[in-house]
């Protein structure tokens, strides 16, 4: 098998840097390239919310590697130098500062996008937490006030407000959901957690839209609920989703839904391949399109997506898992769970503060969660595999 002479990874955080590992250690030895958005080398998002915010952590620790360890990759890092276009038939990415880059093989890992809510941009105290510098900017803020309000009751606004109410903020959690990451999680393992957070002192206002921020001096001084009430807050953070970044790849000639459609093989063109937040791929266990948002599988991926630009052809069939960290309480999710499913407590008690829950459609297991129980969620994952491995 003849290996392409170049390679252009456009995305410089987890899951960009571990193709390019991947394919050093499977003694791929042609030019590498990676171009990043941020001007920061490959940094875990995971700490964001939690350890960088609380300030247990400072930014740099976040870093996947050090500068030695870059270096010995031998590769050609443009970073602080967004993409800005594609062509894909010719593999020519077009950069913000005027780089043109052309390769035989070009991976797409540029993530996410954070939503936004209209209005915020003019308003200073309104944050979003994607990147290490969004974490940083959160962190000064929250260190100077005391009353915080964060939109959005998914995972990443559930974790912000527990990270703030630790460092003993007067935190309000509004979101549309009548439980905490009850789209996520279902409702039974939503109620356990929505009464964590009341337990802690964290107010929430759960199944109301957020209708408006609201100003003075250019500076935000609270959210208006779709009910009326107004929610007085000295910061506000904005977690009420993300999509794909895909706006540089209008006119790219690539199949553009939700996210980058790929193949079962995560491959979205001849030469162009997809991976992490981004991809949207064919699983051949689950027989639909899958597309997640964790930083577990932009490195699953990036493994068979290094593997197949080498000619292994590998499909990618990963049984699923992420984690959050509340308080003193620790989640693992194995598997796709749904708010559709049959949720049961099949060791432990919510009651308790452990337990394990499974999830079934169809009397078929699709996911398993363990509440402060990893070792027996890790066990059950086992009735996973037939549900995973074959359509």
């Amino acid at each position: 098998m003849t290996h392409p002479e170049d390679i252009l990874i456009v995305g410089a955080a987890a899951g960009g840097l571990a193709v390019a590992e991947a394919l050093r250690r499977k003694d791929y030895r042609g030019r590498l390239i990676v171009v990043g958005a941020e001007r920061h080398p490959p940094y875990d998002r995971p700490p964001l919310s939690k350890q960088v915010l609380a300030g247990v952590w400072e930014g740099e620790r976040t870093h996947l590697r050090s500068q030695d360890d870059l270096a010995k990759l031998g590769v050609e890092f443009l970073l602080g130098d967004p993409a800005t276009g594609l062509d894909a038939t010719a593999r020519e990415v077009r950069t913000a500062s005027g780089r043109v880059l052309r390769a035989q093989t070009v991976v797409l890992a540029t993530g996410l996008a954070a939503l936004r809510l209209p209005g915020q941009d003019d308003l200073t105290g309104v944050h979003v937490l994607r990147t290490l510098d969004d974490a940083l900017a959160l962190r000064r803020n929250l260190t100077a006030i005391d009353r915080l309000v964060v939109v959005g009751e998914g995972v990443l606004g559930a974790e912000i407000a527990a990270t703030a109410r630790g460092m003993g903020l007067d935190v309000t959690l509004a979101g549309l959901g009548h439980t905490v990451m009850a789209d996520q999680l279902g409702d039974l393992v939503g109620r356990t957690l929505t009464l964590l957070h009341a337990d802690r002192g964290v107010r929430l206002r759960l199944g109301i839209a957020a209708q408006a921020l609201t100003g003075a001096d250019g500076r935000v001084t609270g959210v208006r609920l779709a009910s009326g009430e107004w929610l007085p807050a000295e910061a506000v953070v904005v977690a009420v989703g993300s999509r794909p970044d895909l706006g540089w790849l209008d006119g790219s000639g690539l199949a553009l839904g939700d996210g980058v459609e790929c193949d079962s093989h995560c491959r979205a063109a001849e030469g162009v391949y997809a991976v992490g937040d981004m991809a949207s791929w064919h699983h051949e266990g689950l027989g639909r399109r899958l597309r997640l948002e964790n930083r577990t599988n932009a490195v699953e991926q990036a493994q068979i997506v290094a593997a197949n630009i080498l000619g292994e052809n590998r499909p990618y069939v990963p049984i699923p898992y992420f984690w959050t960290d509340q308080y003193d309480v620790k989640i693992q999710v194995h598997g796709v769970p749904t708010r559709d499913a049959q949720v049961d407590v099949i060791e432990g008690a919510p009651e308790e503060s452990r337990f394990v829950a499974r999830y079934s459609v169809g009397g078929q297991v699709t996911g398993v969660l363990g509440w402060n129980m990893a070792k027996a969620a890790r066990l059950h994952r086992q009735n996973l595999i037939g549900t995973f491995t074959s359509a």
